[in-house]
């Protein structure tokens, strides 16, 4: 059976003629029996959605969770990136002294010889 709401497969009373007493009960037959299907095909449609809900969630909770590793995975490197920085401007500054002594102990040599 096509599962797919529409409004015929909804529609459970089709008429507003008049009933008399011998039809009664063959309407109301055939109003339960359309009812009885309009409630299947609601009720697969539900559970379609209960389905296509659970998955999202799912799916979701796995995002969040990849999202969480992700940035720990970020802040761990910023704190690495952090660590190089501060190391690679020590060794800079540390560099720049010893080219700056070399240079003074040159100057220095330089000058005892030209006495």
């Amino acid at each position: 059976m096509d599962m797919k709401l529409t409004n015929e497969k909804m529609l459970t009373f089709s008429g507003h003629e008049k009933i008399g007493a011998f039809k009664a009960g063959e309407k109301l037959t055939e109003f339960g029996e359309k009812q009885n299907s309009a409630n299947e095909v609601l009720a697969a449609n539900i559970n379609d959605l209960i389905k296509r809900v659970c998955a999202l969630e799912d799916k979701q909770l796995r995002n969040e969770e990849i999202m969480r590793k992700i940035a720990k995975e970020l802040s761990a490197a910023k704190k690495e990136m952090d660590r190089i920085r501060l190391s690679d401007k020590l060794n800079s500054g540390a560099i720049a002294r010893i080219d700056k002594a070399l240079h003074l102990a040159e100057e220095s040599i330089d000058e005892s010889e030209s006495e």
